[in-house]
């Protein structure tokens, strides 16, 4: 993701996310340590091959040996293509470069589909944040990936 794909993205974001969405001075932040020889940020953006629109985006941030997948959506015409799939291996390999040894995320409560996917991937359910999306005060299931590597080089098996 470069600084251009930040409207294209907020546009999906808004889309997907309307009560939750980020900012694009989240965004922005973000983006600000993605490059560069200290880098502790990975984000990526999906096109259309045809189009070249957004369909889908993601994002990683490292700290020691701890990854947190900070975001991933994919388009709702894009559900069910394997994009999100691609959108996290590409995440898990960047925390495997980043060296870590595992991977936090938070999901809403009421996104099964996204915690399939996750849970495919080897993510296991960890805690709850309380009222963590706001405004809507939606709970957040807290999961863990231990080793990173072993689910990326796993993963042509998760479709």
């Amino acid at each position: 993701m470069r600084w251009w794909d930040i409207e294209p993205v907020l546009e999906l974001e808004h889309e997907l996310f309307p009560e939750d969405a980020w900012s694009a001075g989240m965004f922005w932040s973000e983006l600000a340590h993605a490059r560069g020889p200290h880098a502790t940020r990975r984000y990526i953006v999906a096109e259309d091959p045809g189009s070249g629109r957004v369909v889908g985006y993601a994002g990683l941030a490292a700290a020691g040996d701890l990854a947190d997948v900070q975001t991933i959506a994919a388009a709702r015409d894009q559900w069910g293509t394997g994009l999100g799939a691609r959108l996290l291996t590409d995440l898990l390999s960047a925390a495997t470069a980043f060296e870590c040894a595992e991977v936090l995320l938070e999901v809403r409560v009421d996104n099964t589909r996204a915690q399939k996917l996750y849970e495919r991937f080897g993510f296991e359910p960890i805690g709850f944040r309380r009222g963590y999306y706001q405004p809507g005060n939606v709970d957040a299931l807290v999961m863990r990936l231990s080793d990173p590597a072993r689910s990326v080089q796993g993963s042509d098996t998760h479709g």
